[in-house]
């Protein structure tokens, strides 16, 4: 198997840099069965399934002169035990523990002398649960020659099914005659690989161009004296280190809001999102006087004729939407977010969460894969996140026996982009995962916090006898259900201080009629007779 790269897989590596690894990951938590499921049963469960993804052991070759666009080969050297590694808590470890380890591996590129994917088995995690990090580089996995080896890993049932391994051999190393010879070979024969060939020295010049104007700016303003363009929230110049956060809600909450309100799950995760990031810009003392809405892109799932092929049954395509973060009604976001997609959706293009969870082959890791690479192409439309949302199977899945419980996605950054969202539903949850950069978002975990509230603040809408929650506050409250004592105790002396406020304005006139000081907040209290918080 030999293909050679497209313009936009050259596009992706020449973006990449130290502050900028273009690989998609994904966590797995699982609960071992009676068989019990160790770093040799994941070898094992690998070398039996990795036939089904031929290009995870193959590696990029460039063709010398750069005659060509470089092809992938097989790897002489290709090495299983290098590719599946194992690493362990302190056990017993957290989530918080695990969450910083899978930020600092994703944190590093991979290494593109060799195949470009690592494996990660995380042992240590409560409950004899252990973790599977997997990073797959995003020219890698593209949907159409190959899909993510995490797709062909799982199973529906608890009993494994060897599918029997093959004995695998890596063809010669091609030498330096043979690349030119084919190169020649290629062009002459393909008139379209050609024009792609010549377009993508172009995109390398341009972006090599760039970079020298890019450097050559910050030495000007170091010259003159010029601070350098302020980091926002949602972009600036990249660190080195990432920041990954996560979290687990009911995927019923989701449904009970999209009964009452209309619309889909998606649109209830995207009014998630965009009161999840008005909470967290509120928390940062951002203004939102100018700041009424976030563009986002959304690749979305189509079917499509004219579009290239993929092996999940649609083609994946971008679609814009402009998160209403300075509304502050739940209701009015969500319905805002559904008129944006409805026109998708009328288009008869699009595909429904059940019929995509249907669809053969279809699996979450390779989409967010796929997603990533559709964001990566759109950069130029201006959008300051991305965000991409995956139906999963809503039935438990399994790898050599042991069952997984949660899967979140951690999605790269793309060049210049603070912030990424992945969204996740399997097995009735969806599972929120957030990448940021480490210095540019030393606030994430509120923000993770901010998604469990602004769930809250839509369900609040759904059902009256709700405790809402206070927004808008630094130090975010905890997720549902878990709301810490500093919250308590700050609710306590907001009601305290409105009683007070409201005994010294009645007090006097109490003590001319002999009654008692009433103990209903006025109409400018900030408490209302059942001592929630208003907005």
């Amino acid at each position: 198997m030999s293909e050679r790269l497209r313009t936009r897989d050259l596009a992706i590596l020449a973006a990449e840099g130290p502050s900028t690894p273009m690989h998609n990951a994904t966590v797995e938590i699982f609960k071992p069965g009676e068989s019990g499921f160790d770093h040799d049963r994941l070898l094992e469960l690998i070398s039996d399934r990795i036939s089904f993804v031929p290009r995870y052991r193959q590696r990029l070759q460039e063709v010398p002169g750069r005659l060509a666009n470089p092809t992938w080969v097989d790897d002489p050297q290709f090495d299983l035990g290098y590719h599946v590694r194992r690493s362990a808590l302190p056990a017993p470890g957290s989530l918080d523990q695990l969450r910083e380890l899978v930020a600092r591996i994703v944190s590093r590129p991979l290494d593109r002398s060799r195949p470009l994917w690592e494996v990660y088995f995380i042992e240590g995690l409560t409950d004899g649960r252990v973790a599977i990090l997997s990073k797959s580089h995003l020219v890698l996995v593209d949907g159409v020659h190959t899909v993510d080896l995490g797709q062909v890993l799982l199973d529906a049932g608890p009993e494994p099914k060897p599918l029997g391994g093959d004995s695998w051999e890596a063809r010669r190393r091609p030498s330096r005659t043979t690349l030119l010879r084919d190169a020649v070979r290629d062009l002459a024969g393909d008139p379209e690989l050609a024009v792609d060939t010549a377009r993508s020295r172009a995109v390398s010049a341009w972006r090599a161009g760039e970079e020298l104007l890019r450097g050559a700016g910050r030495l000007g303003n170091d010259l003159v004296g010029r601070e350098p363009e302020r980091a926002t929230a949602f972009s600036g110049p990249l660190s080195q280190q990432r920041r990954v956060v996560g979290l687990a809600t009911s995927l019923e909450d989701h449904r009970r809001i999209r009964a009452v309100h209309g619309g889909t799950v998606n649109d209830v995760v995207l009014a998630t999102v965009a009161g999840a990031l008005r909470s967290w810009l509120m928390t940062r003392d951002e203004s939102l006087g100018g700041v009424r809405r976030i563009r986002a892109v959304v690749p979305v799932s189509v079917i499509d004729e004219e579009l290239e092929a993929t092996s999940l049954g649609s083609q994946i395509v971008p679609h814009l939407v402009d998160l209403p973060v300075g509304e502050p009604s739940p209701v009015v976001r969500l319905h805002q977010v559904s008129y944006s997609f409805r026109a998708h959706g009328e288009a008869g293009r699009g595909v429904p969460a059940d019929r995509l969870v249907a669809l053969s082959g279809f699996a979450p890791t390779t989409f967010h894969a796929i997603a990533g690479r559709v964001a990566f192409a759109e950069q130029r439309r201006g959008f300051a996140l991305m965000v991409t949302n995956v139906p999963g199977p809503q039935s438990p899945l399994y790898a050599m026996g042991a069952r997984m419980g949660a899967t979140f996605p951690v999605p790269p950054l793309l060049p210049g982009h603070a912030l990424a969202l992945g969204v996740t539903s399997y097995d009735g949850h969806v599972h929120y995962g957030v990448t940021a950069d480490r210095d540019l978002v030393p606030d994430a975990d509120v923000l993770a916090q901010c998604f469990a509230e602004s769930l809250d603040e839509l369900l609040d809408t759904v059902s009256g006898s709700r405790q809402r929650v206070s927004r808008g506050r630094k130090g975010a409250a905890a997720p549902r259900g878990r709301r810490g004592t500093a919250q308590k105790s700050a609710q306590k002396s907001a009601q305290k201080s409105a009683q007070k406020s409201a005994q010294k304005k009645t007090g006097k006139t109490s003590k001319k009629t002999g009654s008692k000081p009433s103990q209903k907040p006025g109409p400018g209290s900030t408490q209302d007779p059942e001592g929630r918080r208003r907005r």
